[in-house]
């Protein structure tokens, strides 16, 4: 299985299970490691057999900037849910890192990983 990588991509979203952090909203990050089989495009230069990675990144920022969730976990599973609807993807892991989380002691970050494939 093939990867292409996304990292990094940001946005701001309102999820959280506080309601500051719903009213104010927050940066949040993903990176995206997506799974397919990347000879078809390689072998015919088409577009069409692999993953636009210009769509994933603006689908997956309409996921973070859209309908609020209370945990982390579900917003990397919508954002999963979302990659696998491109048929040439055949797994994605899908990291969030919520940076600016409610944590009263020093910290870098807060990660949720998820691996997930179709079946």
């Amino acid at each position: 299985m093939d990867r292409v990588a996304l990292r990094g991509l940001r946005a701001r979203g309102h999820h959280g299970v506080f309601q500051h952090e719903r009213e104010e909203g927050q940066t949040f990050v993903v990176d995206l490691v997506l799974g397919l089989d990347t000879a078809p495009a390689a072998a015919s230069g088409d577009l069409t057999h692999t993953v636009h990675y210009g769509v994933v990144a603006e689908e997956t920022v309409a996921v973070v900037t859209g309908e609020p969730v209370d945990l982390i976990e579900t917003l990397a599973q919508r954002i999963a849910d979302q990659c696998l609807k491109h048929e040439v993807v055949q797994e994605v892991e899908v990291t969030v890192h919520k940076p600016e989380a409610p944590i009263t002691v020093p910290f870098d970050d807060v990660t949720i990983t998820i691996n997930r494939r179709r079946p």
